[in-house]
């Protein structure tokens, strides 16, 4: 699997930025895919996941209601994270994984193939 994430940057209070994530899978199998972040000095904390072939998705507290996960349907190629009424704790490098099946709440060890990180910072 490989992840290729783009759309970081920076936005005010109460903006909007959008993250999208370009995923290969080769091979067969039924995969998830989420959005982390880790700020510096914390630990990477799940943000949201979607399954690739179904309609389950699932949001962190911190975040529900304000970003949404959504995938380019049919191919299942591209996974976005619309991020709404941003605020500066959102601050944070965001990381697109891939992880086999779906898992409500997600694991973080589940998720064994990652991006290389994008820089979203609130101001």
């Amino acid at each position: 699997v490989q992840l290729v994430e783009s759309g970081g940057g920076s936005a005010q209070d109460g903006g909007s930025l959008r993250l999208s994530c370009v995923v290969s899978v080769h091979g067969t199998g039924n995969y998830c895919a989420g959005w982390f972040r880790q700020a510096p000095g914390k630990e990477r904390e799940p943000v949201a996941t979607i399954y690739l072939h179904g309609p389950m998705t699932w949001y962190a507290d911190s975040v529900r209601g304000r970003f949404t996960i959504s995938r380019d349907d049919p191919k299942k190629k591209i996974v976005y994270l619309q991020m709404d009424n941003l605020k500066p704790e959102d601050t944070s490098i965001y990381y697109c994984a891939t992880a086999r099946g779906f898992r409500d709440p997600p694991r973080t060890r589940d998720f064994r193939s990652w991006g290389q990180g994008t820089q979203v910072t609130v101001s």
